[in-house]
């Protein structure tokens, strides 16, 4: 199965024409056998393929429902009427480049519409995705908080809040985040900055008993129930001391604020989560070579996005 090219030319060698890209996706989905995308049905000898002018095809049959489908079916790639090539060339992009890529910069690239980018991104956004975990974060995890969006100062003086502070959830989206150093990195929309929802969070994501590192947040208090709790002071000019810090945690907060403001310039709350899975999937991957990457996203292609997700 083709797993290395480090730059979009060796990409399209390595997919030279449309069926070989159907190939490839073909042996990504039925790596563990063919299945019958319409009924679920595994067995082999009633789900086939359909000879087409004694070809190779795409499309298949199942015996057992007596349903026609192709290796699309059932995956991000669903009614698209995109050419594979043209996704591959999208999920080298968005897995590569470190800030993502704008919907308007991807349709220059590849020659679609902004419309039709904007559908490609969201869809791998939603492949990206993290559902559930393998295991908890463990050893030393640092957790933070931060607040995005725009700041007061720069909007039109009849769409400033009165009365508010930059830190407020009517202003800006709340996001929280975790890093296991040396491991995993964790981040998802929050309703809210206090104890009851955070400690939860926590609870779901990291080992008890693992050291837990933050800032003088009061929300964070509970912590010492279940962890080895401590934290540094940035009201008093701490930021670290001894393996006491935050910054981990901190500079990917950096990094994403740059994809907010130098990539998209903004970003809707509704969909803020579907770029933290962009930016995560990058992150927990920065091991890998760019063709492992690539790879990495395709074999998570399964199960069509929901529409409402798709609306503006």
């Amino acid at each position: 199965m083709i797993q290395s090219f480090k730059t979009l030319p060796q990409l399209f060698a390595a997919f030279p024409t449309e069926q070989a890209a159907i190939d490839h996706l073909t042996a990504i989905r039925f790596a563990k056998g063919r299945f019958c995308a319409l009924c679920g049905c595994a067995d082999e000898g009633k789900v086939k393929f359909m000879a087409k002018a004694g070809l190779p095809s795409n499309q298949l049959k199942c015996y057992a429902c007596r349903g026609k489908f192709t290796v699309k079916v059932g995956t991000i790639f669903q009614d698209t009427k995109l050419p594979l090539r043209t996704w591959f060339a999208a999920i080298w992009m968005i897995t590569n480049h470190p800030k993502g890529i704008a919907s308007t910069t991807l349709a220059t690239d590849l020659g679609i519409t902004q419309k039709s980018a904007w559908f490609v991104l969201h869809r791998l956004r939603h492949a990206a995705r993290s559902d559930s975990f393998n295991a908890p974060l463990s050893g030393e995890v640092e957790i933070d908080e931060t607040f995005v969006g725009g700041k007061e100062s720069n909007k039109h003086a009849s769409k400033k809040t009165s009365n508010k502070r930059g830190h407020s959830v009517e202003l800006k989206t709340v996001v929280m985040g975790m890093v296991q150093r040396g491991g995993e990195v964790r981040a998802g929309v929050i309703d809210n900055v206090r104890a009851g929802t955070l400690r939860p969070i926590v609870e779901a994501n990291v080992a008890k008993g693992s050291k837990v590192y933050t800032d003088e947040h009061g929300g964070y208090n509970d912590l010492r129930h279940s962890y080895d709790h401590q934290r540094v002071s940035h009201r008093k000019g701490e930021y670290v001391r001894g393996d006491v810090t935050t910054n981990g945690v901190e500079s990917i907060w950096a990094l994403f604020k740059r994809q907010y403001v130098g990539t998209h310039h903004w970003i809707s709350p509704k969909h803020m989560d579907a770029y933290l899975n962009e930016m995560t999937f990058r992150l927990n991957r920065r091991d890998l070579d760019k063709g492992q990457r690539h790879q990495s996203l395709l074999s998570q292609i399964d199960g069509p996005m929901p529409w409402k997700v798709l609306t503006a």
